[in-house]
């Protein structure tokens, strides 16, 4: 009676178990069609940006010599907006567009940044919500492979073809690529590709460069770096 009751007993759970396999397999299914819509969707966005002018510059901060040149460009193209992720301080921005001639109206500073995935963490809900689908990303030889693929791989998961325009850097350059941050980098920004489709971080400390309050950073005082040529 014993062997009879354990036998008959093994048969309730062995029907729950294929249920919530079943249910396991429905959930993964649901999952992976939204995934191959969704893949369709940004693929077919990324076609379409490919084909459209660049609608805005992104300049990852880690040398002045990018500010210089993002500079020059916004004094060609004086309507499309430039987002500065971390750059050099204010002040230094302030005067190379002075010095330059160039339009600031459309210069936005983002600080909240302290490093080349938070360049893109807050970099990319502004450009978003400014509408861009096709974007000039500048940034340095020192600072590759890892900014462009980051940069492929994030702005690329919300339809944003990505440009990459390098920049020539004098003197020592501050920051060296490794393999393993290269790879750690890449790793988590293929997780956050998914993730930023839902949340959107902001940056608490955005400021129009025409809003840069030159007295007060005179006041205070400030340095900037000498490749960027401003005599301080």
């Amino acid at each position: 009676m014993r062997h009879k009751f354990t036998k008959t007993s093994s048969i309730p759970n062995s029907r729950n178990f294929r249920k919530q396999w079943q249910l396991l397999q429905k959930v993964g299914c649901g999952l992976c069609t939204i995934l191959g819509i969704w893949l369709i969707c940004t693929t077919i966005a990324l076609v379409f940006a490919f084909s459209q002018p660049v609608d805005a510059f992104f300049v990852l901060g880690g040398s002045i010599s990018r500010e210089v040149y993002v500079a020059q460009q916004a004094k060609q193209h004086p309507k499309i907006p430039i987002l500065i992720s971390h750059g050099s301080q204010d002040p230094c921005i302030w005067l190379i567009f002075q010095r330059e001639a160039a339009e600031i109206e459309n210069v936005w500073l983002e600080n909240c940044a302290n490093s080349t995935f938070d360049n893109f963490y807050y970099g990319i809900p502004i450009l978003r919500r400014w509408g861009v689908h096709k974007v000039k990303l500048i940034t340095s030889q020192t600072h590759l492979p890892r900014a462009k693929w980051m940069g492929q791989i994030l702005l690329g998961a919300h339809g944003i073809w990505v440009d990459v325009d390098i920049v020539e850097e004098w003197g020592v350059p501050g920051n060296r690529e490794s393999r393993l941050k290269t790879g750690l980098d890449i790793t988590r920004s293929l997780f956050w590709a998914g993730l930023s489709q839902f949340i959107q971080p902001q940056c608490s400390h955005v400021t129009r460069l025409a809003d840069v309050n030159m007295q007060a950073w005179q006041n205070v005082g400030f340095k900037c770096e000498r490749q960027g040529g401003l005599g301080r």
